[in-house]
């Protein structure tokens, strides 16, 4: 889903106040968009980018999806955002370093830059690792990392893009379809750790990161659709365990303060998630 190019050029509210705090030049550099949830990924460990990078020094450039700055483009000649900008010496803990090596080196993709931090800085004090030290259960967790990706994330869009036609006439169809998929993501938080809040229980995980910046945007579907997201509330009709432990999760991704510093203001949003 394209930006508008009526785009608010900059973060609002609290993410302003994280952006301005991160524009002192550093050695890591962190291209990202506002408006962008995989971006806001990463300031969750620079959010999916801020959560664990929020304790190591970089600086935050802003950008304008229409006006792409050159910089940018020397790193990633696509432009996407989020992409790092990573110069071997900003890693402290690197005791290899030497000149010859001391080059730019560019990183895009926010899960391929989530992992990247949670190894390149594995002796800053950003709280507890996001992936499993146990490589079964790291594979375990990067197949719910491909499940966001590959079912999650293209569910939201067909059920926020739906439009009634003649053989596709209610909104009932892609309601249901987006529900399957988020049943199936609780059903598996379920089997890891039930007493949750997290995918993996008590502390958050690259799993809950990936999809936390689009838990933050359910409520467009109440916004847009008619019917709502539809989810049922505590004692409704069809509540039941797996939605108690989606409400459970969502609330922990709604009130961790690292989540919050990343998001602008809410109308900012509404022209971006328009069908």
């Amino acid at each position: 889903m394209a930006p508008p190019k009526d785009l608010h050029p900059t973060a609002t509210g609290h993410a302003k106040a994280l952006v301005d705090a991160h524009q002192k030049p550093q050695p890591l550099v962190l291209y990202a968009g506002w408006f962008c949830p995989f971006g806001i990924r990463r300031p969750l460990p620079l959010p999916s980018l801020s959560s664990s990078i929020q304790q190591i020094p970089y600086q935050y450039i802003e950008v304008n999806p229409y006006s792409k700055p050159s910089s940018l483009l020397r790193l990633n000649p696509r432009g996407l955002v989020p992409t790092l900008q990573y110069s071997p010496s900003s890693n402290s803990d690197n005791k290899n370093n030497n000149n010859k090596n001391d080059e730019l080196k560019p990183l895009y993709e926010s899960n391929v830059i989530c992992e990247f931090l949670e190894d390149a800085y594995p002796g800053h004090n950003h709280g507890p690792a996001l992936l499993p030290k146990d490589p079964y259960e790291k594979a375990r967790c990067r197949i719910w990392m491909d499940f966001v990706t590959t079912r999650f994330i293209p569910s939201f869009h067909r059920f926020l893009q739906f439009q009634p036609s003649d053989t596709r006439p209610s909104i009932d169809v892609p309601r249901q379809e987006f529900h399957a998929v988020i049943r199936e993501f609780a059903d598996a938080m379920s089997e890891y750790n039930s007493l949750g809040p997290w995918f993996l229980g008590q502390e958050m995980s690259m799993v809950d990161l990936c999809l936390a910046p689009w838990a933050v945007r359910l409520w467009v579907f109440d916004h847009f659709k008619d019917g709502g997201l539809g989810i049922p509330a505590e004692g409704e009709s069809g509540d039941d365990g797996v939605w108690k432990r989606w409400r459970e999760w969502v609330g922990a991704v709604e009130g961790r303060k690292s989540v919050r510093e990343t998001g602008s203001e809410r109308e900012m949003y509404l022209p971006i998630y328009k069908p």
